[in-house]
């Protein structure tokens, strides 16, 4: 890359600059994106954390951090050299308004030897109690003002319900305007997510068939081995629901579902995976029960080692409500969609970790084989790998080899380790990216996080009122409860999780 195509001098300040993000995510990604050139030589990164520590030993940390976690594995001498003058450390109190009197004034500094406007790029690597203070100092520090290139990056929690995520948009949108802020979700920076925009509408193959004429319904499932590990504070706070649903799971859907866009532009595709989840049915706290099912796991094996239940987990309540499996039955309620389910889910200690999307289409209105010869017949489905595997596989009937006419399910598979052999980026790399170059596309807008809220706000309120009588209810190494089985087996279907690779 030459460096006429670079991003403009930035000044990037990580607030949680001494956090678990920050090593694990936020400087690999920096850092794999400076090796290939996509950073500005003017570029400057300050880590604020309340650790007290010399910028020397945090970037020692940074750096092996970087060795453990970056796609590339241990970082190259050079390179890390080349990179690691970028990085300042300060440690304080994040409502000490003179960490921000001394951000503004380096940014001033850094903005007159640059000779034009930077980024300045505020990333809130932080709980989200800090969230709205941190927001309120850069606006009483004018480090907000420039809303061209004054950036707020905000991870996810955003709120913990309706009425907590609207006050924390209502308090960000009286000092930023929304361009200005980044609401980050991890999964909409892998690769296999924003294929499906490519899939979806850059092919005249697919889109014809993409509507309840064809398809019977679609399935979305997260699932994860791992346990809440040293997430049980947090997580006894949050649950499936809150933690995996609301977010990742809900963002899929709208890809899978959202009408062709006019344009790439940010926020026409926005605007359409909006629309989205304003049509989804809304459930009423009445029939929660019929299209919803929630689990809790208990001790079990996985891999031969035993592993414990949630509620004996480190800092989880031994008489814990929180939920670690969701599954609900949505509908989208506008003509390309019409009563066709959509089935998502999302649990720990399953049985496998993956993330995989499943279109379903509808049998051929007509058989006309013999019975002996469609023994082995098995619907066309279409499955979108998100991780571990990255890819697609397209399942159709095919004549087995031989003198009789004998149907048989074929496979044919795209593979992104097969078919490219460049490194694939992680989800940070492409979204710091964006928010670096002021492309908003994969993030969320204030409505689409709210309008999300609502149709979640009544299943989280009935299972908040109505603590499960039989938790835990699913083995640790198993695929869920019982009832999530039965939600999709009462439609005639069942969950699909079939692997990329053979």
């Amino acid at each position: 890359m030459s460096s006429a195509t670079k991003t403009k001098p930035t000044i990037i300040t990580i607030f949680g600059g001494s956090g678990d993000l920050t090593w694990r995510k936020l400087i690999p990604a920096l850092f794999n994106l400076n090796i290939d050139e996509w950073l500005n030589e003017q570029f400057k990164i300050i880590c604020i954390g309340r650790t007290e520590m010399e910028t020397s030993k945090f970037v020692e940390k940074l750096h092996d951090g970087v060795n453990q976690f970056s796609r590339r594995g241990k970082a190259q001498k050079k390179e890390w050299d080349a990179f690691a003058p970028f990085i300042e450390y300060r440690s304080g109190d994040f409502n000490n308004k003179t960490i921000y009197n001394d951000l503004k004034k380096d940014i001033q500094v850094f903005e007159k030897e640059a000779g034009e406007s930077i980024n300045k790029i505020y990333y809130l690597a932080v709980n989200p109690q800090f969230f709205e203070d941190i927001a309120e100092k850069l606006h009483e520090t004018g480090l907000a003002a420039d809303k061209e290139f004054a950036r707020l990056v905000i991870e996810k929690p955003f709120g913990t319900d309706l009425a907590t995520a609207k006050q924390l948009n209502e308090k960000l949108l009286s000092i930023f305007d929304e361009k200005q802020l980044y609401r980050i979700d991890h999964y909409l920076g892998k690769e296999t997510v924003q294929n499906i925009l490519a899939f979806r509408f850059a092919n005249a193959l697919f889109e014809p068939i993409w509507n309840r004429n064809f398809i019977d319904h679609v399935q979305i499932s997260v699932s994860e081995k791992i346990g809440v590990e040293d997430r049980g504070a947090y997580y006894d706070h949050s649950g499936a629901l809150r933690d995996m649903i609301q977010n990742h799971v809900m963002q899929l859907l709208c890809l899978i579902a959202m009408e062709p866009p006019v344009s790439f532009d940010a926020d026409e595709i926005r605007n359409k995976k909006a629309d989205v989840l304003h049509a989804i049915r809304k459930i009423n706290r009445e029939a929660v029960h019929e299209y919803a099912a929630r689990g809790q796991y208990g001790a079990g094996w996985q891999e031969g080692d035993q592993v414990p239940g949630y509620r004996t987990e480190k800092n989880v309540d031994p008489n814990s409500n929180t939920e670690t499996f969701a599954a609900i039955k949505f509908f989208v309620d506008n003509w390309r969609w019409s009563n066709v389910p959509f089935y998502v889910r999302s649990g720990k200690r399953m049985q496998q970790t993956n993330s995989v999307i499943t279109v379903q289409f509808k049998p051929v209105p007509h058989q006309s084989f013999p019975d002996e010869a469609i023994e082995n017949w098995q619907p066309n489905r279409m499955i979108i790998n998100i991780q571990p595997e990255m890819g697609i596989r397209i399942r159709f009937q095919a004549k087995k080899p031989g003198l009789k006419m004998q149907l048989s399910p074929v496979d044919m598979v795209f593979n992104y380790k097969d078919t490219y052999a460049a490194g694939i980026p992680e989800g940070y790399e492409t979204l710091l990216l964006d928010v670096i170059e002021g492309d908003a596309t994969l993030f969320m807008r204030a409505d689409q996080v709210e309008a999300a809220w609502e149709i979640i706000n009544p299943i989280l309120q009935t299972w908040t009122d109505n603590p499960s009588v039989n938790f835990p209810n699913y083995v640790a190494g198993t695929n869920g409860p019982e009832t999530a089985e039965a939600l999709i087996a009462r439609d005639g279907n069942n969950w699909t999780t079939v692997p990329i690779s053979n």
